[in-house]
């Protein structure tokens, strides 16, 4: 996240919103923010609402997600806002829609669906 300037704007339980601000650095041949840019705060939104719901001591991973890029993702800032969908003991299944934001205005750019895994009692593994 740091290496993108990707910032955790918000943390509720359940709930993570992510933003980053285009840039150079995370840009394709065209100047949109690269859907490798986009797809990571969402992945990361995804798995920090999963985190905010388990039990203290756990570590997620992402096992699987697929992401649907709607529209150049080009504006002042990219939000990732990501939901938990459901909530289960080893598995849980979150959403994030992202979002190009400018002049007050949003709009949708992609949707990401992803399975976390709930790691638990494995060195190294804490989050």
């Amino acid at each position: 996240m740091r290496t993108l300037g990707a910032v955790l704007d918000h943390v509720a339980p359940g709930q993570v919103a992510i933003s980053l601000r285009p840039g150079p650095a995370i840009s394709q041949q065209h100047g949109f923010v690269h859907a490798g840019a986009v797809s990571a705060i969402a992945d990361s939104a995804a798995g920090y609402a999963a985190l905010s719901l388990m039990p203290p001591g756990r570590g997620v991973l992402t096992t699987e997600f697929k992401i649907n890029l709607l529209a150049p993702a080009r504006g002042e800032r990219i939000l990732a806002r990501g939901r938990v969908v459901k909530a289960g003991r080893t598995l849980t299944l979150a959403q994030t829609e992202v979002f190009a934001a400018s002049g007050g205005q949003e709009r949708l750019v992609a949707l990401l669906t992803a399975t976390l895994m709930a790691i638990e009692d494995r060195e190294g593994i804490t989050d």
